[in-house]
């Protein structure tokens, strides 16, 4: 099963941010794939199963960036 999970991240403002988060969520134990967009200011993460929210708050958090919460 394949889980999709859409966050808004602030603070992501070109392509080295968005390499950044995505790799303090690919890192997470389940990820599949992310994909950053920071115009949006949203991140796609892809998981093998559901992730706590949690878990991808402190690893956002923990790149530098704030996150606001699911989308």
């Amino acid at each position: 099963m394949s889980v999709t999970t859409v966050l808004t991240v602030s603070g992501m403002s070109c392509g080295h941010c968005e390499r950044t988060v995505s790799a303090g969520l690919a890192a997470l134990p389940g990820v599949t794939d992310v994909v950053a967009d920071a115009p949006s200011g949203r991140v796609t993460v892809a998981s093998a199963g559901p992730l706590e929210e949690t878990l991808l708050r402190d690893a956002v958090d923990g790149t530098g960036f704030t996150f606001v919460g699911q989308a």
